[in-house]
């Protein structure tokens, strides 16, 4: 696989690595704190050198970047950190009408902007990703805090800008007001509303990030996907994860996982090839 230049000018494999479960944020168990160093080392010893995390990944004193930093800095000259302000600044917000989400005011915006800065040991972010709300979207506009992020990206603390579930109308309205690097929403070979957008950012030249890639919460389903795991001695999710990849050049894969065993797993899916038929089956 070629690797996708995020941004125009970082260069990152198409298989990256997500830091969520690292924390056990926002349910469900976590690894060891040993057992989530050696993760993160053992991903860029495979050639991650793309990583997803946010300042709000942290549960019970565990937190994603505080990780990162003890795993991987000083880091490698090549190694991205994407980060995400917004809608999840703080866990509250999520049950908050998108107008009252103090992580989308100015202030918020640069309180998660400065907090990633600090917990991750940098001087700028390498992209930070505008996370809008779910909800009452119609009251919402992502233009005045895409506003603010750009004004901090002028003061030098951001190299580049993406935004994080947005809709299609959103994405143009995105694209008027500042560069963008990268989208993530929810798409995987389950959830396919986001076709359209996918097919628009590989036309813009613009990256597409799929969180849940293998699924999230809700395991993947879909037809012959057992048996084309089974044909190629693979398991579902690296036949999911490549299908990803093989669905659009533009696609960068985010698993994230907090066993060893599954890091591996995630990584060789770059290396399956599924045939016509494969991709035919699975539609």
């Amino acid at each position: 696989m070629n690797p996708w230049p995020l941004g125009g000018d970082l260069s990152v494999a198409r298989i990256g690595y997500g830091a969520m479960k690292l924390t056990g944020w926002p349910q469900g168990g976590r690894p060891s704190r040993e057992t989530a160093l050696a993760i993160l080392r053992r991903a860029v010893e495979l050639g991650v050198n793309h990583i997803d995390t946010s300042h709000y990944y942290a549960r019970d004193g565990v937190a994603a970047n505080e990780l990162i930093r003890e795993a991987l800095s000083p880091y490698p000259a090549d190694l991205v950190i994407v980060t995400k302000v917004g809608a999840l600044v703080e866990g509250s917000d999520v049950a908050l009408p998108a107008a009252e989400m103090t992580g989308l005011t100015p202030d918020g915006l640069r309180r998660g902007v400065e907090a990633n800065l600090r917990s991750l040991g940098v001087d700028r972010l390498d992209v930070v990703n505008l996370r809008m709300g779910g909800h009452d979207r119609s009251e919402t506009s992502l233009a005045a805090p895409l506003t603010t992020l750009l004004e901090l990206r002028e003061e030098g603390l951001i190299r580049h800008l993406g935004v994080s579930n947005v809709t299609a109308d959103e994405f143009a309205q995105a694209r008027a007001i500042a560069p963008i690097a990268c989208v993530q929403n929810l798409y995987n070979l389950s959830k396919r509303d986001d076709d359209p957008l996918v097919d628009a950012c590989a036309d813009a030249g613009i990256a597409y990030v799929p969180y849940f890639p293998v699924g999230g919460f809700q395991p993947i389903k879909a037809g012959h996907l057992d048996a084309i795991a089974a044909r190629h001695g693979a398991t579902v999710p690296q036949v999911a994860l490549a299908w990803l990849l093989a669905r659009s050049p533009n696609i960068l894969a985010i698993p994230g996982t907090g066993s060893p065993a599954h890091l591996e797993e995630n990584i060789a899916a770059g290396t399956l090839k599924l045939s016509e038929e494969d991709l035919a089956q699975l539609g």
